[in-house]
């Protein structure tokens, strides 16, 4: 799972990079606001990408992309974009997991046919 989400995570990081500079030409913005808040949202993405496997860590992905979406207000393209993103977390989150099963059952399987006694 932390594979995917992280990768959900850095992409996120550019568009929020971008979208700051889309906003930065609103001229109802000040640009100090605009890096402050685009600033502390791609630091966020990069601490989640660590924190994805902790407890809480999903739950501060879904808060961002709700965030993401509501940045629309300002630069009207991150609606989709934030949407789009969503759709990306919640595969990363829900196929990340599927994944993380199956290794553990593979490694468990693994396991108990090498500790097995040798049929002769």
């Amino acid at each position: 799972m932390r594979t995917l989400c992280a990768s959900t995570l850095i992409g996120e990081f550019f568009v929020i990079g971008f979208a700051g500079l889309v906003a930065m030409k609103d001229p109802a913005l000040s640009v100090s606001t605009v890096w402050l808040v685009s600033g502390i949202a791609m630091v966020l993405c990069v601490l989640l990408c660590g924190m994805v496997t902790r407890p809480g860590g999903v739950a501060l992905g879904w808060a961002l992309q709700l965030a993401l979406i509501a940045s629309g207000v300002f630069v009207p393209t991150m609606y989709f974009m934030g949407a789009v993103f969503a759709a990306l977390w919640w595969a990363s989150v829900h196929f990340g997991r599927k994944v993380d099963e199956a290794k553990a059952r593979f490694a468990a399987q693994a396991e108990s046919s090498s500790s097995a006694p040798d049929a002769v």
